[in-house]
């Protein structure tokens, strides 16, 4: 298969190039286009044979659920069995945007898209190309992060080449995403509203407007092997660079002392180690790589640079990661849950480092 590359300005439509993106959808082909939080890997939802597709081109398990992609409340009725107060509230305040919320299915929608689950994640993008394309598509777009399954989530097109490239029929390249991290998922099907993934939406936000949020142990921990997954990035280890990774837990000054032991380690070893800092702390460090991942006090450009910052180390060839941490904000939580999954939640408290061999 030869992949197509289409370059879309958001401020200058080409509405040619949209309506091709829409066909291919349509016709049961697989288009990556952005979104406001990662690259996004489209297939009509509500085609069997294209749900098939999309986890052949990943390489997918096929029991992790793919979220369906809408663009107004009206799309949302035909596939949820229920629409309740809680969604309307939370579809107020945050669609269109990062948040995604599970519902009840309806019958329409097909198990192969849900990973066999009565229940389906919906959410409403509000990135202007993302939007264009599943309009002229016609159809709820399942779109799961368009790259290889367990790799770093794709910020720009060139991600999605380097994972999808000869896979997939059409990559839309509409620059750099803004947020760099996958949406808040929240199950809102049944009892108290459940965190199933953090993202740009915090807890914080959700909390005036439906109270405490249970946050599923997934988060915080490896889930059970044997549980099927409610929402993606649940059970798989995900947003994995090649490397081994290690995340360093503590104050920063702890972290950097910590790492710089680490480095020192690795290098009498003859590893080629690689670390992920911050602009503040680069200077720091005496190693063979070293990749900024935004600045400490702006969290929002950590998040938007982690997952270039992993995809560069596999650039870079080493042997080893060593990440600090970023654990202070209501963004970190989520930060931190993509830096632990992507490690295979491989820590070290700085207190108590020896060795991360």
């Amino acid at each position: 298969m030869i992949t197509k590359l289409v370059r879309i300005d958001e401020l200058h439509m080409d509405e040619s190039a949209i309506e091709e993106a829409g066909r291919v959808l349509a016709g049961g082909g697989l288009v990556a286009f952005p979104t406001e939080t990662v690259y996004g890997l489209g297939g009509n939802g509500l085609d069997e044979d294209a749900a098939a597709r999309i986890y052949a081109a990943k390489g997918r398990p096929s029991d992790n659920p793919l979220i369906l992609h809408i663009t107004s409340m009206e799309e949302l009725v035909p596939l949820v069995a229920e629409i309740s107060e809680t969604a309307l509230v939370l579809a107020e305040a945050f669609w269109p945007g990062p948040l995604t919320m599970i519902f009840k299915k309806a019958e329409l929608v097909p198990y192969e898209t849900t990973g066999g689950l009565d229940t389906v994640a919906v959410r409403m993008p509000s990135h202007p190309v993302a939007r264009a394309v599943i309009r002229a598509a016609k159809v709820p777009v399942a779109a799961p992060s368009a790259n290889t399954s367990g790799r770093p989530s794709p910020t720009k097109a060139l991600h999605v080449l380097e994972d999808l490239d000869g896979r997939v029929d059409m990559v839309v390249d509409g620059g750099e995403v803004g947020i760099g991290l996958e949406s808040t998922i929240i199950d809102i099907s049944e009892g108290r509203p459940t965190i199933l993934r953090p993202g740009y939406i915090t807890e914080e936000m959700l909390f005036p407007l439906i109270g405490k949020a249970e946050v599923d142990a997934a988060v915080r921990g490896i889930p059970e092997e044997d549980a099927r997954p409610k929402a993606p990035g649940m059970k798989y280890r995900h947003y994995a660079p090649k490397a081994e990774m290690t995340v360093f837990l503590g104050s920063p000054t702890e972290v950097c002392g910590a790492i710089e032991g680490a480095l020192a380690q690795a290098a009498a070893e003859g590893r080629r180690a690689g670390v992920l800092c911050t602009e503040e702390t680069e200077r720091f460090y005496d190693a063979p790589v070293k990749k900024c991942a935004g600045r400490r006090n702006e969290p929002e450009s950590v998040a938007r640079s982690l997952y270039e910052a992993l995809r560069a180390f596999d650039r870079e060839q080493v042997d080893c990661i060593f990440s600090e941490s970023f654990e202070d904000s209501p963004l970190g939580g989520a930060i931190m849950n993509r830096l632990l999954k992507a490690a295979g939640y491989r820590t070290v408290g700085c207190g108590e480092f020896t060795s991360v061999r």
